[in-house]
């Protein structure tokens, strides 16, 4: 199964990388909630995120607790929202979304970002991982 996640992975389509593992990879979403939006997925290509296997599965919520973790560091937010939905694109992911609002969990009001904005906060927080 080859998605829009999978081409990211393999290079096919650039991605706002903000950290990578042999297993894993977190990017800022083009289309944010909020500053910082970034979504974490498996390299695996598996459309149910309650489909990978369990080693997977815990291994993805353990890496998006780390880039959480410095999301909120690089970003000004009260805390950093979680939401798993997995309708947008057959490929398991999490999102990570800084929060100030409740609004900004709604997946309806979006914020507009221009691709230099996206690579200077990429950067941004990669400098904290």
């Amino acid at each position: 199964m080859s998605t829009l996640f999978t081409k990211i992975i393999n290079g096919e389509i650039p991605c706002y990388k903000i950290a990578e593992t042999d297993k894993f990879l977190a990017f800022l979403d083009v289309n944010p909630n909020a500053k910082g939006h970034t979504l974490c997925i498996p390299k695996v290509a598996v459309d149910k995120i309650f489909d990978l296997d369990d080693a997977t599965f815990s291994e993805l919520m353990l890496f998006s607790k780390k880039v959480a973790s410095i999301l909120e560091k690089a970003v000004s937010c009260k805390r950093i929202g979680m939401a798993v939905i997995g309708l947008e694109v057959p490929h398991a992911h999490v999102h990570l979304i800084p929060l100030n609002t409740m609004d900004e969990m709604r997946f309806v009001n979006k914020v507009s970002m221009s691709p230099n904005d996206l690579e200077d906060l990429a950067l941004a927080i990669r400098l904290n991982f």
